[in-house]
């Protein structure tokens, strides 16, 4: 059982840094923010639609799991 929840946990964290690099790149809004910029507000006032709004969700769960299967394993530790 722990190893195999350590094999996911391994998987997991290889599929959440292949999901934060697929995300779209900000740098606009980053350079717009050091520049002091007039169209912050309106940028974070905006949903994200399609493929982004699908990599945000895709990140939130990833980490969720990572987040699940890490207390799992510290559990199955301390319990052996």
């Amino acid at each position: 059982m722990y190893s195999m929840i350590q094999t996911l946990l391994i998987i997991d964290s290889f599929l959440i840094v292949f999901a934060v690099m697929m995300q779209p790149s900000k740098q606009q809004d980053a350079l717009s923010a050091l520049s002091g910029g007039g169209n912050e507000l309106q940028s974070s006032v905006t949903k994200k639609r399609g493929f982004e709004a699908f990599m945000v969700k895709v990140t939130w769960v990833l980490g969720t799991l990572f987040f699940v299967f890490a207390l799992i394993l510290v559990y199955l530790s301390s319990h052996k």
